[in-house]
């Protein structure tokens, strides 16, 4: 039988989301497709950052990213919320309050 090696992780660990955090990422998706906005998303783990993409259409650029940098923690807080340009919408410590402005938005396609 042979020896079973450790996968290489070339200069440490990779950033991922933990279940909680994906779980209410997705169901926000989930809500947003429900509602006809978003149709598509991408996931990026790295070494630097987790991000989370969410997509109108495949052909676009994301209409927001959730970021997720461990090593901002201790300063601006690990989690972002950025928009289509680039721009950084809402950062901070804790995930709930970075996808408000995004759940406010589900309100307003909702009732409209």
């Amino acid at each position: 039988m042979g020896v079973v090696a450790p996968f290489p992780l070339a200069g440490g660990g990779q950033v991922a989301f933990d279940r909680a955090e994906l779980t209410r990422i997705l169901d926000l998706y989930g809500r947003m497709v429900a509602a006809g906005h978003w149709r598509d998303y991408a996931m990026d783990m790295g070494r630097d950052a987790a991000v989370f993409s969410a997509y109108r259409r495949a052909a676009e650029r994301p209409e927001f990213r959730i970021e997720k940098r461990p090593a901002l923690r201790n300063r601006q807080g690990q989690w972002a919320l950025i928009g289509e340009h680039g721009v950084v919408l809402k950062r901070g410590h804790e995930l709930g309050p970075i996808l408000a402005p995004v759940e406010r938005r589900l309100l307003k396609l909702v009732s409209d």
